[in-house]
């Protein structure tokens, strides 16, 4: 039953991070530490994202921004590196905390000086870097790059596609640099493999929703999500 809770959890997982652009990780973290162990709970998710981001950037193919991506990989990849060989080391609730406090930060400051980020190479370069770091210590940080690309001001399946060929390409490097600290064995793997499957069939659903969904409407909706989610991080440390 265990496995079927997972399947259905990432199901809706995809649906929500599909709209979104994050938040799956957040929400299949507590059940896949219940399920597989915590020792090996973000590498299963590593893989089960993997593959749930690499649906969401098929979707948006033709719509992804790619010289933005390029800036934010730039620093994202190396940093991400280097998070990850430091994630069994640093306790993951103030990690955790600390993307919670800067989420509601970045959208109190929106709201109260009615201001945005800057779209542009240096907020993609430093957003990369900070997405990166937090992302292989966290196992996540899936909010912040969704901060940083809602700054390019892009249409919903753009800025989903986008922002999920940057996790995509995180996701590999991290699943390569997990094999290597933690012993994750065959039966993980395809559990992370089936969840992976799940996500797929759940961003196809929520595809069909956010494509005619307009701009404006739908940048509320992730800002009022980002405070959302970073007030569960700010309170709960997982």
């Amino acid at each position: 039953m265990i496995y079927v809770v997972l399947l259905i959890a990432s199901f809706a997982a995809a649906f929500i991070s599909g709209a979104a652009g994050f938040g799956g990780a957040l929400l299949l973290l507590p059940v896949v530490t219940a399920s597989v162990g915590v020792e090996v709970a973000v590498p299963v998710l590593t893989i089960a994202q993997l593959i749930g981001n690499l649906s969401r950037m098929a979707f948006g193919w033709k719509q992804i921004a790619w010289k933005p991506v390029a800036l934010f990989c730039a620093t994202a990849l190396p940093l991400s590196a280097l998070g990850a060989f430091g994630f069994s080391v640093l306790p993951k609730d103030i990690v955790t905390r600390i993307i919670g406090a800067a989420l509601i930060a970045l959208v109190l400051f929106k709201v109260i000086r009615k201001a945005e980020l800057k779209a542009g190479s240096k907020t993609m370069l430093i957003g990369g870097a900070v997405t990166g770091l937090l992302s292989g210590l966290a196992g996540s940080a899936g909010p912040i790059g969704a901060a940083v690309f809602l700054s390019l001001g892009v249409p919903p399946v753009a800025y989903i596609a986008s922002e999920a060929s940057t996790a995509t390409a995180m996701h590999i490097l991290k699943t390569v640099i997990y094999s290597r600290l933690v012993d994750v064995n065959y039966f993980a793997l395809l559990i992370g493999l089936a969840m992976g499957v799940a996500m797929i069939i759940g961003t196809y659903a929520t595809n069909k929703i956010i494509k005619n969904m307009e701009k404006g409407r739908f940048q509320k909706y992730v800002a009022v999500l980002l405070c959302l989610v970073g007030a569960y991080m700010l309170m709960a440390g997982a």
